[in-house]
């Protein structure tokens, strides 16, 4: 029997995913994108975040540097803003671009990868932000039910 090559083996996986199947590696996939810093950092270096000069809201990535994150992020500690991006970098979501400036000026940016998903969650963000009066409203309404 013929071996496979491993783009052989991954397009025959890639058939074969089923996040419904606890070992399936869209699973992790989902479970990392899913998690409320990934949405953020990819809403801040898409187009919804605060417009810059050259920038418009068709759905471009922009470059930002860590410091720019970070107070964007409110909230966000330095460490788990260091292991998300890590993740979306190693995921091929997002790229890290080091200049060699005094000091080092370190910038992240969406991939084409990165941008295809972020057109997904600005639709999550804004759907969020349009019901979250329903939303309260309902969480108000079974809290008193239930007591």
């Amino acid at each position: 029997m013929p071996s496979s090559t491993a783009a052989q083996k991954r397009a025959q996986a890639k058939g074969d995913y089923d996040a419904f199947l606890a070992m399936c590696p869209s699973r992790q996939l989902l479970d990392r994108i899913s998690d409320k810093w990934v949405a953020l950092i990819m809403a801040a270096l898409g187009s919804d975040g605060p417009q810059q000069p050259g920038h418009d809201s068709t759905g471009e990535s922009r470059s930002m540097r860590y410091s720019e994150l970070s107070r964007r992020l409110a909230g966000v500690s330095q460490k788990m803003l260091t292991q998300t991006l890590r993740s979306l970098e190693r995921d091929g979501l997002v790229t890290r671009t080091v200049t060699p400036t005094v000091p080092i000026t370190v910038t992240y940016e969406l991939t084409e990868l990165g941008l295809s998903l972020h057109h997904l969650m600005r639709g999550v963000k804004a759907w969020a932000e349009a019901h979250m009066d329903t939303v309260l409203a309902n969480r108000e309404h079974y809290d008193t039910r239930s007591a």
